[in-house]
């Protein structure tokens, strides 16, 4: 049992690490130009220098939502494994962690709404690029949205021994 919370608490801290590089960093679509390799993000759009991600009007409330669901996917897993940790300490044996496991999908839910929404609206748009790609960060972001959801189902189905 105990291995089985490692691994689970483990997971868990992977999945926040990786929250925070594919919100942060800024090659969730990746281009080639005449001059350099060409990548934007969440937040800006780098070239040999980075500078804002150039977004149209109509696109600007999509990206605010993908930018804000992101946001809230790793404030909603910060919260699961701190509260994780607490009921690992105060929770009576043979109880279950719902709590942990209903903010875990939560989060999941976030993380499914922001690359669904980025998904629909900006894939294959990389500014004066060509041959566009996706980046590790939109990669990462749906290893998240799996490892999400199997954490917060363990979590729901896991009893304190």
């Amino acid at each position: 049992m105990l291995v089985l919370l490692a691994g689970i608490f483990v997971v868990h801290i992977a999945t926040v690490i990786m929250l925070f590089v594919s919100t942060i960093a800024n090659v969730w679509m990746v281009g080639s130009s005449n001059y350099a390799t060409i990548s934007t993000g969440l937040w800006l759009l780098c070239n040999r220098t980075c500078t804002q991600l150039p977004v149209s009007s109509e696109d600007e409330a999509s990206l605010k939502a993908v930018q804000a669901f992101m946001i809230l996917s790793i404030i909603f897993s910060v919260v699961a494994l701190v509260l994780f940790i607490i009921q690992l300490f105060t929770l009576e044996k043979g109880k279950r962690f719902y709590m942990t496991g209903a903010v875990m999908l939560v989060c999941w839910m976030c993380i499914l709404i922001a690359v669904s929404i980025y998904t629909a609206r900006f894939t294959h748009t990389v500014a004066f690029a060509a041959n566009p790609h996706h980046g590790y960060c939109f990669i990462l972001a749906w290893i998240c949205f799996c490892f999400s959801f199997i954490i917060g189902i363990l979590y729901l189905v896991l009893r304190k021994k």
